[in-house]
């Protein structure tokens, strides 16, 4: 309507109200007040008396433009509270669910397991704990035929934000970082990572991780936290392939001991002899003819050999733990704080809507200024002493996990040493940094010391 409006094929807009047009002042200024008289049309909403063409009435539109535009802020702030609301209880508010998950038949605000997509996620942290990197895993999955999410949506219907282009829909690592990367796995619901700028933007930014909504126990788990949590571990490592696809028992965790770089891995051939590979300190192997450092040489079956027997030895030795009463038990204090953190959260949404109430009551005038301030304070300080209570119980509740963490972690241990290899799972978990001495010339002792986390 506006292209045809500027080439002149008509002279009048006609609208029931200003507001069918538009509720941005910004757009009431520049096209009913600066365009239109320009292109030579005349712009008529019945329902407010506007008529461009009746002298003395800018004003009223101008009103009205600001009027709409307040509503329209209104409006969205509205619904802005509404939906973190949902968050605060962790309901899912999504289009779409992640990959994995299928929206409720009986409830849209709750996700379940989609069982043939969960399959694929198990498989893909199953893969990265045995040290496939994100490439290979990609290259696994597109082997084997499996949709990436994009093309698994398309199949089902869904309309995807992202439509499958020539590449096939096929996996990427980049997709494979995300999942590994994404604690929803683990059944928390985590929503409002990115905000609009304002009601007048579709533009996105990214919220800071301590402002998102995190809820726990909202939906199935797909991922057990302890797996999730490994992943994370080895994910932050750092670690290289070389050239297989999979990364070596030790990558990321061996530092010379002179200058704190990562040692890295050489392999050398011969003619007639298996291939040997080593490990050495990377400033060495980086710096050229000015070596910045020695070469901290170290043959790395020798290494791996040694840090398994190490933590065998460690976990069996140092963690005889006493028989487990496998029956469960009911954690009381955890659920009347989880309870309590839930009624204070509700409670606290109220003192919010009171707050915004209480400001429009003072702009109609049914509260004085001394009114309006001393029930504002009251309000604001129950709001800080509901937060203050809300983060506390938070706390506590995330120092009851710890203890019950490295328990199932050893017990995870104890499973893993009956495989006739150490994986690599047992290892990041286990173990904090690798420490490789210079070989001594005249005696060849080196020095190599394992740093554990617990």
């Amino acid at each position: 309507m506006l292209s045809a409006a500027k080439q002149k094929k008509f002279q009048i807009i006609l609208c029931k109200s200003q507001s069918r047009f538009t509720r941005d002042m910004e757009l009431v200024e520049k096209y009913i007040h600066g365009l239109f008289p320009i292109w030579g049309i005349r712009f008529i909403a019945v329902a407010d008396n506007a008529d461009t063409e009746v002298k003395g009435n800018k004003k009223a539109r101008q009103i009205n433009g600001l009027v709409n535009e307040w509503y329209l802020e209104d409006l969205s702030e509205n619904v802005r509270m509404v939906f973190d609301l949902k968050r605060r209880e962790g309901q899912y508010i999504g289009g779409f669910p992640i990959y994995g998950y299928q929206k409720d038949p009986a409830n849209k605000n709750h996700i379940i397991i989609d069982p043939g997509a969960a399959e694929v996620v198990r498989r893909i942290f199953q893969w990265s704990l045995e040290g496939h990197g994100k490439q290979n895993i990609a290259y696994m999955l597109n082997e084997q035929g499996v949709p990436s999410p994009a093309r698994y949506k398309a199949e089902r219907g869904w309309t995807c934000n992202h439509p499958v282009k020539n590449d096939y829909g096929l996996w990427n690592k980049t997709t494979i970082w995300r999942i590994l990367h994404n604690e929803m796995y683990t059944g928390v619901m985590i929503q409002g990572r990115k905000k609009k700028v304002s009601y007048k933007s579709k533009v996105l930014i990214d919220v800071p991780e301590a402002q998102w909504y995190r809820v726990e126990g909202t939906h199935e788990a797909i991922i057990d936290r302890e797996t999730f949590e490994t992943v994370q571990r080895n994910l932050s490592l750092h670690t290289k392939t070389d050239g297989s696809g999979e990364v070596h028992l030790l990558s990321g965790l061996v530092k010379c001991m002179d200058c704190g770089s990562t040692m890295s891995k050489v392999t050398s051939y011969r003619q007639g002899r298996p291939r040997t590979s080593y490990l050495r300190c990377k400033l060495y192997a980086d710096s050229g003819k000015a070596k910045l450092c020695t070469r901290h040489s170290i043959r790395l079956d020798k290494l791996e050999e040694l840090v398994s027997d190490h933590i065998r030895y460690y976990v069996q030795t140092y963690y005889k733990l006493e028989p487990l009463d496998l029956r469960p038990k009911r954690d009381t204090r955890r659920e009347v704080l989880d309870q309590e953190r839930k009624s204070l959260t509700a409670q606290l949404e109220k003192r919010s809507q009171a707050l915004k109430q209480l400001y429009l009551d003072k702009v109609s005038g049914l509260l004085t200024d001394g009114q309006f301030t001393d029930l504002n304070q009251s309000f604001l300080e129950e709001k800080a002493h509901l937060e203050q209570r809300i983060a506390n119980i938070s706390t506590e509740l995330s120092n009851q996990e710890k203890p019950q963490q490295q328990t199932d972690l050893m017990e995870r241990a104890k499973e893993l040493l009956k495989l006739e290899t150490v994986p690599r799972e047992l290892v990041v978990a286990l173990v904090e940094k690798i420490e490789i001495g210079e070989r001594n010339p005249d005696t060849g002792e080196q020095q190599v010391r394992v740093t554990w986390k617990f």
